[in-house]
Formats: structure tokens, sequence, C-alpha cells
């Protein structure tokens, strides 16, 4: 089913937004006070329109209820921001989504109208450091704030064994998820699937659990 999205905000942040969401097939309404921004966006949204989102009337006559989501990229201007979103959420939004840049920004938005907050710094610096530190973690995502998932390389003491043998799930209370050979990625694993040396596993744990079992 297309998802229908009201993005709020198109600079940098936004318009990589309304660029994914394009490839993703969604459609998308796009937002921002400045025609400029507005213009280089349209190519990757289904509408675009020029208006102030702190404005009450200018949301009502965007029908904010009718989208499945509404994303607050607005960057620079908390304020503006925080304002939106509490706007957004009066109005019937279904669900809000709102951009922080610092800790207390997020708490902010979540106590006054936004159902979920995207922090791109925080989660960037995260990633960064983890990718940094340890060679062999190739992607991460956090899932919450005890769990995760890493994709890893297969260490070389469990290459050449199934992974019945390895038994990751009752050592460490880890889950092998896949398993990529050759670039491809394999889901339907069974105890008799066989890890080799220079392959990647996606593996899915508690945080403490993964950084035990991989050193990370």
């Amino acid at each position: 089913m297309m998802k229908s999205i009201l993005l709020i905000g198109l600079g940098r942040f936004g318009k990589h937004i309304a660029m994914n969401l394009n490839q993703l097939g969604c459609q998308v309404l796009a937002v921002d006070h400045k025609e400029e921004r507005v213009d280089e966006v349209l190519p990757y949204v289904t509408n675009a329109q020029i208006g102030d989102s702190t404005s009450e009337e200018f949301l009502k006559s965007l029908g904010v209820r009718n989208f499945d989501a509404c994303i607050v990229a607005i960057g620079n201007d908390f304020q503006s921001s925080l304002e939106t979103a509490s706007l957004l959420k009066e109005l019937g939004a279904k669900l809000v989504v709102a951009r922080a840049a610092r800790d207390v920004q997020e708490k902010f938005l979540l106590r006054n109208g936004a159902d979920q907050v995207v922090y791109p710094e925080k989660q960037l610096a995260k990633w960064t450091a983890i990718r940094c530190s340890a060679d062999h973690i190739l992607d991460y995502m956090e899932l919450d704030e005890e769990h995760a998932m890493f994709e890893v390389t297969v260490p070389e003491e469990w290459a050449g064994r199934t992974i019945g043998q390895i038994d990751i799930r009752r050592k460490h209370h880890i889950n092998i998820m896949g398993v990529k050979k050759g670039g491809k990625l394999e889901l339907t694993l069974s105890p008799d699937t066989v890890l080799g040396a220079g392959e990647t596993m996606l593996v899915l744990g508690k945080n403490k659990d993964l950084q035990k079992c991989f050193k990370l």
C-alpha cells in the first residue's frame, strides 16, 4: 500500500528524506517557507507548497488527517519545529515524526506533539564510532535502547562450522537472522547452515550480548 507523507522543512535533511521517500514509492506533499527549497524537491515529490507551518490555517488547508505520517524536518529553528509538531497533533495528525538536534529538544518534542523523534547527529555519531572502532562491523541498526542488529564478519573460529554447532542462541542469547554469501543475503537458515570464511551475518540481540560476543 502506497504511503502518503506530509514533509515539512526542505533543508538538506528534508531534501534527502524526500529523495528517499520517492525511491520507496511514497506520495509526498513537501512544504517549506522558502520558494527555492520547494523548487529543488519538485522532481522527487507528488506535490509541493510554499507556506508557514506554524500557521494553523495553513496546516488546516493541507488536510493533515489524511496523511499516514507527518515529518517535521525543520533543522535550524526549534521554536518553529515545536510549534509545527504541536499544531499537527492538535489538528489530528495520525503520526508526527520530528527532528531533534539536541537531547533537550528531543524531550520537548515528545512532550508537545511528536510521536517519534529522529536525532540524525546523535544516531550518525553512534554509528560512526561503532564502525571505526571495529573493522568486522559492516552495518548497524538500533532497534531500541537495549536491542540492535549488526552485520558482522563471520569470526575465524566459526568458519566451516554450522549454526547448530556454534549454538549462538543458547550461549550468547543472539539470533542469526541471515547470512550473506557472495553479496547475496540468505534468510532461510537452519542448524545445518554452514558459515564460511569471509561471509557476513545479520545478528540480532541485546547490545550487551552483542558487544560481549563480538568483542565490540
